[in-house]
């Protein structure tokens, strides 16, 4: 005996559509708002990065600008010395400088490191003043500074190549800063003259032989 075929049913087809049409709906509703979100989300991060940048060019134009400031801008009570006056002959013996600590004039033939380098003890000066040579600042201190202040002055040492620090029992001042031909006393390691005296003469003009090495040299204690 031969099967019939069931005749479909028009109202369930119907719907079977309408559920289809539903979904795909759905899906593309689903497309829209994912395309959405994401556009939004790119948006916002390259609006985010877009600030990001100009807020860091802000803060480099506005560093460079205290920086030129301070370089051109002469240290209040500050010292100076002909730097062409100043002998910079190499020797292996004591040198009597006319300023303390020295500044300039003859040195010995060997640098002490000055690449960040803090020392504890004193350093010979004939070896500092060739680090200054070579455009280093050295900061030196005595028992007057405190023990605050000579932390402080360390770790802005530490974090400086071209610079070099060691107590001077004997000098003037509590601290002092020197560089080639030029000399500044501080009471505190908070004077705004020490951050400027770093940034205008670390490699700075006054230096005879620019880039020459800091390392390799001399290394007390």
């Amino acid at each position: 005996m031969a099967g019939t075929n069931p005749t479909p049913n028009p109202s369930r087809q119907a719907r079977i559509a309408e559920m289809r049409r539903a979904e795909r709906a759905r899906e593309r509703r689903n497309k829209i708002l994912a395309i959405s979100v994401s556009t939004a989300l790119v948006a916002g991060l390259v609006g985010f990065g877009a600030w990001v940048l100009l807020q860091q060019k802000a803060e480099e134009k506005a560093a460079a600008r205290e920086a030129e400031t301070a370089r051109t801008t002469p240290v209040a009570a500050e010292q100076s010395w002909d730097a062409k006056s100043l002998g910079r002959n190499h020797v292996e013996t004591p040198v009597s400088y006319p300023m303390n600590p020295p500044v300039g004039g003859d040195h010995h033939p060997r640098w002490m490191n000055c690449n960040g380098d803090v020392y504890k003890e004193p350093v010979p000066r004939e070896n500092a003043v060739h680090s200054l040579e070579h455009g280093a600042v050295w900061v030196t201190y005595n028992d007057k500074a405190s023990a605050a202040d000579v932390a402080e002055l360390s770790r802005t040492v530490e974090k400086t190549p071209y610079s070099l620090m060691s107590p001077v029992a004997d000098q003037s001042g509590a601290i002092m800063l020197s560089a080639w031909g030029k000399q500044v006393t501080v009471d505190s390691a908070s004077d705004p003259r020490v951050k400027q005296f770093f940034t205008k003469y670390v490699q700075g003009p006054q230096t005879p032989e620019p880039g020459a090495a800091c390392t390799m040299g001399v290394a007390g204690k």
